[in-house]
């Protein structure tokens, strides 16, 4: 089965986004630290926006525990998260310019791997690396933006999920309370609420649109 030309992709997204929006989305590299519920669904969604590159990090493999919530099928089950998601992004937005890490961030090697981003998404569910992330990006790059999230568990209303600017390029999504070490599951509805928050404030500030 053939697919779309990159031409005529472009050109519906031209149509939905508007021109000059689509070629700032376009030209834009935005890098996501942790392909788990966030940062999977955060990518599915950056990639059907047509989005210019996405820098994918993350050093786990695909658990049938994440099916639920993640964007992998069960037949990838095992898979590096970095490959099995670059597979899948690749069936639905073929151009995307797609770079994967399979590593695990810390301290010092992760303004390496963030040099090229234009924007930060932080999708980690440890709270010290959530903090080093924020440390590296903010103290490290005074040019880049920092998307980043803290509280979608459970099954607390969609109405508590919500986006806030903490500083000029520091944003925060989620309830801020919720945790599951407090023994309340992620609900697979609530995770990508708050990933389309943070895929939705990225694409705002793609275009300029900086408030929440």
């Amino acid at each position: 089965m053939s697919i779309p030309s990159e031409d005529s992709m472009h050109a519906a997204l031209v149509a939905r986004h508007g021109e000059q929006n689509q070629k700032k989305i376009s030209a834009a590299t935005v890098a996501i630290c942790g392909l788990g519920g966030i940062g999977s669904n955060v990518a599915v969604s950056l990639a059907r926006a047509g989005i210019g590159r996405l820098i994918l990090i993350d050093f786990d493999r695909v658990d049938v525990t994440n099916l639920h919530r993640q964007q992998y099928k069960a037949a990838q089950v095992g898979q590096l998260k970095t490959q099995a998601l670059r597979d899948n992004l690749r069936e639905i937005a073929p151009y995307v310019d797609i770079c994967v890490h399979n590593v695990k961030l810390d301290a010092d090697n992760a303004a390496d791997y963030l040099s090229d981003a234009d924007i930060v998404c932080e999708a980690f569910d440890n709270a010290e690396c959530k903090a080093m992330l924020a440390e590296c990006v903010l103290a490290q790059f005074k040019d880049k933006y920092l998307v980043a999230c803290s509280g979608m568990a459970g099954f607390g209303s969609v109405n508590a999920i919500t986006t806030r600017r903490i500083s000029p390029r520091f944003y925060l999504s989620g309830d801020l309370k919720s945790d599951v070490n407090d023994g309340i599951g992620l609900v697979s509805s609530r995770v990508m609420l708050c990933a389309a928050h943070q895929a939705h404030t990225i694409l705002r500030i793609i275009i300029g649109l900086t408030d929440v």
